[in-house]
């Protein structure tokens, strides 16, 4: 390696690695702030709190490296133009490409690395952060309970409406739903107050509740009595309700019980489960189509007889007249085969109910659909977003040097301006090509692709005009115009002012 090129890639290397850090802890402290309440008040070790962190970095990865190389390029390019280093190479003869070439090949191999680092590191990273965030919350289960919302612990739903005392431990409007397993019954709590008690070293979650009423479901074998849906009814001054967390506190940290997503899936297992999706997705809507086509008595087949006049097929003369002389039987208004009023409004009553249940089993058709087409959706755009990554620091570097060559300008002021811009339009477009996949609105492939495909005229631009040393906006093209629509109009009043 050439002196120029090491003091190149050692002078991008410093920027690099000191706009990574920061921009790390920015979007680290960021993290903090959002599962915030996920971790006060929990009586958290150290370890753990460290642990949650170092499971949330790798996600973050995305968002900071390509946003890093951006601004380290501006910046390393930026000084080398305003310190007059540029003008000094091309007095020597060496332009701007060759400048570029052993950064070009660093990002490349940095492309790659980032590739295999989102196919490998963060899937695993996010499938242990959803684990590590889920037993967090059941390791105090007694903290877990937040008002204003249902919180599940064991079988129950606990809702509160208010909590107060030091410790959070009496409660106002207690709302609890109990269900057992495989019970089809429900068991409803209402009480004014309550007092809420636990330790960390007891099994026990103890709720004494305060003036209330319970309704619970009666399961009855009757079909008759059934449909009458019985419950019974009673009210209370005190009850105390013991709640065993046997189960939730003996939970190990590291034990992983969350089924994995489009996020937690690397190459080879998008490409298993995106094969199992669409073929899922095939025949359940085939399933679906069956579903509605023999609720209406329809057959998807072709009939033997379309019209004899049409059809060309040799049939049987005797059986088109019998199928048309029963076609024509059938009168316009079927409500006028009944005589009574009775049985008009028992008809239209029959046919009410059977369109409302097949426009029930087509719409529910229609969201299963609906959602099995995102879940596709969001799986290849997982997949096609790990090689975008990679592009990613490709195109940020062509964006960002000739950026800075042209500009002229280092340090932190307006470098700062471009890179924040570029990067906002680069990660608004990804959200919303995302989002616009998800809900087949466009293909995945161009959801994922939307950004780099939008700013990589950009990259080519700016290179281009950096490397002919053409500038950012050409002045004269702007001002000459401008320049001879005034002398024109000056000529003009001067000839009517004679």
């Amino acid at each position: 390696m050439k002196i120029l090129d090491r003091y190149i890639l050692t002078s991008f290397l410093k920027t690099f690695a000191t706009v990574f850090v920061i921009l790390f802890f920015i979007f680290i402290l960021q993290g903090i702030w959002l599962f915030i309440a996920e971790l006060a008040g929990k009586d958290l070790d150290a370890w753990l709190v460290v642990k949650f962190l170092l499971f949330y970095s790798p996600n973050i990865v995305p968002l900071v490296l390509p946003l890093s190389i951006l601004l380290a390029s501006i910046m390393t390019f930026g000084n080398f133009a305003e310190n007059y280093e540029f003008a000094a190479m091309k007095s020597s003869g060496i332009s701007l490409k060759r400048a570029m070439r052993s950064l070009t090949v660093f990002i490349f191999a940095l492309s790659i690395v980032a590739f295999f680092f989102a196919n490998n590191v963060i899937p695993r990273a996010h499938y242990k952060f959803i684990n590590l965030r889920k037993n967090i919350v059941q390791r105090k289960p007694a903290m877990a309970i937040v008002q204003g919302q249902f919180n599940a612990i064991g079988n129950f739903n606990i809702k509160v409406d208010k909590k107060s005392g030091e410790n959070g431990e009496k409660l106002e409007g207690v709302t609890i739903h109990k269900r057992l397993p495989g019970a089809t019954n429900t068991t409803v709590i209402r009480s004014k107050t309550g007092l809420l008690r636990s330790s960390e070293n007891d099994n026990l979650l103890q709720l004494e509740l305060f003036d209330g009423y319970y309704y619970e479901e009666i399961t009855t074998k009757k079909p008759a009595e059934r449909k009458k849906v019985p419950f019974a009814k009673s009210s209370f001054s005190k009850q105390v309700m013991n709640i065993d967390l046997t189960m939730l506190n003996n939970n190990d940290m590291d034990k992983e019980q969350i089924a994995h997503t489009n996020t937690m899936l690397n190459l080879k297992e998008l490409v298993y489960t995106i094969d199992s999706l669409e073929s899922n997705y095939s025949k359940e809507r085939q399933s679906i189509t069956d579903n509605i086509t023999n609720r209406i008595n329809l057959t998807l087949s072709k009939p033997k007889i379309i019209n004899p006049i049409l059809d060309k097929k040799i049939v049987d003369t005797t059986e088109v007249a019998n199928t048309l002389a029963e076609r024509d039987s059938v009168p316009d208004k079927l409500l006028a085969l009944f005589d009574t009023n009775e049985d008009k409004n028992r008809l239209l009553e029959i046919a009410s109910n059977s369109l409302n249940s097949s426009k029930f089993v087509i719409s529910s058709g229609q969201n299963q659909v609906r959602e099995k087409i995102k879940s596709i959706n969001s799986h290849w755009h997982s997949l096609y977003e790990k090689f975008v990554i990679g592009f990613a620091c490709i195109l940020m570097f062509f964006i960002g040097a000739p950026l800075g060559a042209i500009i002229r300008k280092g340090g932190l002021g307006l470098p700062i301006v471009f890179a924040i811009l570029i990067f906002i339009i680069f990660h608004f477009i990804n959200t919303f090509g995302k989002k616009l996949a998800q809900e087949n609105g466009i293909p995945p492939f161009l959801g994922a692709w939307m950004s780099s495909f939008v700013l990589s005229p950009l990259a080519i631009l700016l290179t281009y005009r950096a490397t002919n040393d053409i500038g950012l906006i050409n002045m004269d093209n702007v001002l000459l115009p401008l320049q001879k629509l005034a002398q024109k109009l000056f000529k003009a009043k001067s000839k009517e002012a004679k």
